[in-house]
């Protein structure tokens, strides 16, 4: 059955404003809550960059019952997979088992201020390689790689394990990711625009590649982003630490003054377009529909721009309440 999730995006509000909405959001009724990891937001006039495991840290405590996830830790540069590795087994054991790594292959907006980007290539076997620490780590393994490419380690193993074994979720947004989370990971995280692209070249993907490895399918974790807004000057509001997310270029861009600038280039209209609006939760029932119909997946969670978030998720606690019913 399809667990409800909201997703809680440091790009948008502060820390100890996720943490108010983590805590709503159980009391909601949503299962889940996922939240970003940025060092940078979107854009440099507008937004917040909280730290993502520290806020983490303080939702483990403020809340009781909702699986927690990072949505998503880059373990490649600013952070080494082992770090990551020990922040995922000491937050399981601070929620009491409720938390799942999730993982991608980084933006430039966060990684290249302290270091090097590389294009996608040397990231996905980046990846590969800390996948190869983080599962065995996870799992209460003594990892040694002392030959390895990028993340040599000799002897190493977490001292505060997790209760129990912690998921490892690779993010993708397309075939390539998706085939290695199949083979690699737990589980495979994306966000949807399109349902029918995303199925054909993620969640498919990931299925076949578990598939052809033997493996047990893949937990499915899917988002989707939309504004909630009554007319295009709300969403203008509600969308001003987004702007810069999809602009051209924003995923090897280090710098949210030049994606401030880009978007701000583009103009009102041409930002509108790039997102789904909605004046009432009831109008993303059918693309919901749509969504579990085809995709079925183990988590949807809802990632919604709003001027109010608090209003928000407990406005849209509803809809999740009639997707449940439809069952």
């Amino acid at each position: 059955m399809t667990r409800f999730g909201w997703f809680l995006g440091h790009e948008e509000w502060q820390p100890e404003r996720l943490v108010t909405q983590a805590r709503r959001a159980e009391q909601a009724g949503f299962d889940a809550v996922l939240v970003s990891d940025h060092l940078q937001p979107w854009v440099d006039d507008a937004g917040s960059a909280g730290h993502g495991w520290a806020t983490l840290g303080a939702i483990a405590t403020a809340t009781r019952s909702a699986t927690l996830v990072s949505a998503v830790a880059c373990p490649l540069f600013r952070q080494h997979p082992v770090l990551v590795a020990q922040a995922a087994a000491t937050l399981d054991r601070l929620s009491g088992g409720r938390f799942e790594l999730g993982v991608g292959t980084g933006e430039g907006i966060n990684e290249a201020p302290l270091g090097r980007f590389p294009p996608y290539p040397e990231r996905l076997a980046r990846m590969t390689e800390a996948l190869g620490l983080l599962r065995p780590l996870l799992a209460g393994e003594t990892v040694q790689r002392p030959e390895a490419a990028y993340y040599p380690v000799s002897s190493i193993r977490l001292h505060s394990p997790p209760l129990t074994g912690v998921p490892v979720h690779l993010a993708a947004a397309g075939p390539r990711s998706a085939a290695t989370a199949g083979r690699l990971a737990d589980g495979v995280v994306s966000s949807v625009k399109d349902p029918e692209r995303t199925g054909r070249e993620v969640v498919d993907v990931a299925r076949a590649a578990a598939s052809a490895a033997g493996r047990t399918p893949p937990r499915v974790v899917l988002s989707s982003f939309v504004v909630l807004a009554d007319s295009d000057d709300e969403a203008i509001r509600a969308l001003r630490p987004w702007r810069g997310l999809r602009t051209p270029g924003r995923l090897a861009a280090s710098s949210p003054t030049r994606l401030r600038q880009r978007a701000d280039r583009l103009g009102r209209d041409a930002i509108l377009a790039r997102y789904r609006r909605v004046g009432e939760p009831r109008d993303l029932l059918g693309f919901c529909e749509l969504l579990l119909d085809r995709l079925r997946p183990d988590v949807l969670a809802l990632q919604v721009a709003a001027t109010d978030g608090v209003a928000a998720l407990e406005r849209f606690a509803g809809l999740v309440d009639r997707l449940r019913q439809r069952g």
